[in-house]
């Protein structure tokens, strides 16, 4: 009967070689969409890749005030729920067109 150490040794042995045949074929693919784009005459934006490399936008950045009160200078995005401050101005009859920038 195989002990638990050798089945562990044999896995990790397994898992090396898997990475080994992983990193040759992707090696391997990769030389082989070089080669074809050489062939051909063929550039990155030939590919249409500038959609994945665009730099991403950071979350969470400040978005400028859509609607503000002039009176108290409060302002609101537009973003997410409304403030108090803006509620109750509409409660009382006012518009949202009233505080637009």
């Amino acid at each position: 009967m195989t002990s638990l150490n050798e089945l562990l040794s044999q896995k990790a042995a397994l898992e090396r070689q898997i990475l080994d045949v992983q990193r040759e074929e992707r090696a391997a693919a990769i030389a082989q969409v070089k080669a074809l784009m050489a062939d051909h005459g063929l550039s990155l934006s030939d590919l249409g890749t500038r959609a994945m490399t665009a730099p991403r936008r950071a979350a969470g950045g400040k978005v400028p005030a859509k609607f503000r009160d002039p009176v108290t200078g409060n302002s609101w995005s537009g973003r997410g729920l409304q403030p108090n401050w803006l509620k109750a101005a509409l409660a009382a009859g006012r518009k949202l067109s009233d505080f637009a920038v």
